[in-house]
């Protein structure tokens, strides 16, 4: 380098060279340089309680805004079926909904089957609770077979009922009290069934049996609970959904502008 006069300037007036070890490649993400920092999952410990940990000490240890963190690999998946288990459900939730308003015609019948699902939902939580377990990928699975096991309950009672209405001209009342009569037997023993079907994951013992534990405690309990409840809370809020939906139809009934189709008098007749 030459200053404008001509004269050589050593690199040693501004600058400095030493040999230190360097990173023979340097890693990026994107555009970024990245550094991966691996972690191993302690005996006993879950994963989405290391992830928890990883982004507590991530936010005290205060990084620059030009630096940020992110997961990779299991843990990135991890945190991708958390993100999306809202709008699983949700769709499980809509299609069960669009199936049954098809089947029984009717918007009212099919919220008094999905009346069923929040006391499974809470019998699997209070299940996993109670053996100590987190609500894992596994569990969640487990709730949403629960979707599909818990309300045949109600199916069973409420499509008796509707076929008593419309074939014998019962009321709502008797045709849900004869229904919950005649169709105990058939819910119980479809419960029980699968019931004793989900026991052996969840009292299974072996290679693998960690990760079918929760599945089959989450289905014991939900079926549990819901088989206690909704055998009385059914028939309650199918009395109560009917109403509502007669209620409207006379709404419907009293704003529909009347006919002015009355015949005038005929002058000729005495």
């Amino acid at each position: 380098m030459r200053t404008p006069a001509g004269q050589e300037v050593p690199l040693s007036a501004f600058t400095r060279f030493e040999p230190r070890p360097t990173a023979l490649a340097v890693n990026h993400q994107g555009q970024f340089p990245a550094v991966t920092l691996s972690f191993n999952l302690a005996p006993g410990v879950a994963l989405g309680d290391a992830v928890s940990a990883v982004e507590t000490a991530t936010r005290q240890l205060g990084l620059p805004e030009g630096i940020r963190g992110s997961f990779q690999g299991t843990a990135q998946a991890f945190q991708a079926s958390l993100a999306n288990e809202p709008l699983l459900i949700g769709a499980a939730l809509v299609a069960v909904y669009i199936v049954l308003g098809v089947l029984y015609e009717s918007y009212i019948h099919p919220i008094t089957i999905l009346s069923t699902l929040p006391s499974a939902g809470v019998g699997a939580l209070l299940a996993l609770l109670i053996c100590r377990m987190d609500l894992s990928v596994i569990a969640l699975i487990g709730i949403i077979l629960l979707i599909g096991i818990v309300k045949k309950n109600a199916i069973m009672m409420i499509d008796f009922a509707l076929e008593a209405e419309r074939r014998e001209g019962k009321s709502s009342l008797e045709a849900i009290y004869q229904a919950c009569l005649l169709r105990f037997r058939p819910i119980m023993m479809t419960t029980m069934a699968a019931l004793l079907g989900a026991l052996p994951l969840a009292l299974g013992t072996g290679v693998g049996s960690e990760f079918r534990r929760p599945l089959g405690i989450a289905i014991v309990g939900g079926l549990i609970v819901s088989q206690a409840l909704t055998l009385y809370t059914t028939p309650v809020i199918y009395l109560y959904l009917d109403g509502a939906r007669l209620w409207f139809q006379g709404l419907r009934v009293g704003r529909r502008p009347r006919s002015a189709s009355a015949a005038a008098p005929d002058p000729a007749r005495p």
